[in-house]
């Protein structure tokens, strides 16, 4: 399976067989161009992902040395994400589709986070071009993931946890009312005075910090699964302010406030999913499944509630293809198979991408 994936400010393509094994993969990182604005411009993106997308597409095959011949199928990410971002690789998926007569797979992008626990850590490696970003990490557990799981999704626009049975179909439990987690992430980093893009920068400043040194909110840590951390964004902004008008920013201690605060959520809410819903095997996905205050805090949650916890190599966490090619080998196993009519969505439903309403 292609797979293609161009939803915000990564041009990626990967090649994955049977769902597991990444035989070539291509990121074109546009981190370094927008980092100049503070964020990613989505006009500036789209026609980076315009200049980049059939060169990244050859690399791939090249780099896992076939043919459009050895093909089964093209799998692309149909939303959501920045519409323009979107537009341009299901229009490239939909036109090497039209020429080569290989089936056509839309992918929901957080399918696609789901379905980078599934797999194979051994090949995870990737050609980069641009900004490097973080090294492949080792699996922390053995064996390949199977469904049913629940999986706890965060990153930059979602914060959601959704149940994924045996037929890799997805029933949502809880989700953000207001803000996702890692938005709040680079909202709270640019409060600090950190560079684009700051959610890592965050993590990296939390080691150095105390994290009792301020007492910051934990919206609905004791109400059901759903989050809110507008509150806890606010909380920060009025903290950074006072510590600015008395003389000095102490960042590292902010970062690692904010963060114990929304670890502590994210791992009570999962460890609660995980009791009422009975599963035994917890996946972390998303841009933030790569932090490691929350990787560490999630381990011993598992260990000590007896539940396993699983995390994608840091490199899969964030937006890549291969975790669409791999949904999209699943995906058409189970007879998907979408018309050239594909459209992209920048607002798309689990429900309505699973009903086949795209």
């Amino acid at each position: 399976m292609l797979g293609v994936e161009t939803s915000c400010d990564e041009t990626a393509a990967a090649v994955v067989e049977d769902g597991r094994r990444i035989l070539a993969q291509t990121v074109a990182s546009q981190v370094t161009t927008h980092a100049q604005f503070g964020g990613v411009v989505p006009e500036v993106a789209s026609r980076q992902h315009v200049r980049d997308i059939t060169r990244v597409v050859e690399r791939t095959l090249e780099d896992a040395g076939l043919t459009w011949d050895h093909l089964d199928g093209i799998a692309v990410t149909c939303g959501p994400g920045l519409l323009g971002a979107l537009l341009v690789g299901i229009s490239a998926a939909k036109g090497y589709a039209l020429a080569t007569g290989l089936p056509l797979v839309g992918v929901h992008h957080i399918a696609g986070h789901v379905a980078a626990a599934f797999l194979d850590a051994d090949e995870a490696t990737a050609s980069t071009e641009g900004d490097p970003g973080p090294a492949t990490a080792a699996r922390p557990h053995g064996g390949l993931l199977e469904p049913p799981v629940l999986a706890l999704v965060v990153s930059g626009g979602h914060t959601e946890i959704l149940d994924v049975d045996e037929a890799f179909h997805f029933r949502r439990l809880g989700g953000t009312k207001d803000d996702a987690a890692g938005e709040a992430y680079d909202k709270v980093a640019r409060m600090v005075g950190l560079s684009y893009p700051g959610g890592p920068k965050v993590d990296e400043l939390a080691g150095q910090g105390d994290p009792q040194a301020f007492s910051f909110p934990r919206a609905m840590l004791e109400e059901g699964l759903d989050f809110s951390f507008s509150g806890l964004k606010s909380a920060v902004a009025g903290e950074v302010e006072r510590q600015r008008r008395s003389g000095g920013l102490r960042v590292a201690d902010v970062c690692a406030s904010f963060q114990q605060a929304v670890v502590d959520v994210l791992v009570e809410k999962a460890a609660r999913a995980m009791r009422e819903t009975g599963r035994r095997t917890l996946v972390v996905a998303g841009g933030v499944a790569a932090n490691r205050g929350l990787r560490a805090a999630l381990a011993a949650r598992a260990a000590a509630d007896g539940f396993e916890v699983r995390f994608p190599p840091v490199r899969l966490c964030t937006d890549n293809a291969a975790m669409i090619a791999a949904a999209g080998c699943v995906l058409l196993a189970r007879g998907r198979c979408d018309p050239l009519t594909l459209n992209a969505h920048a607002q798309l439903s689990l429900d309505a991408w699973q009903s086949g309403r795209v």
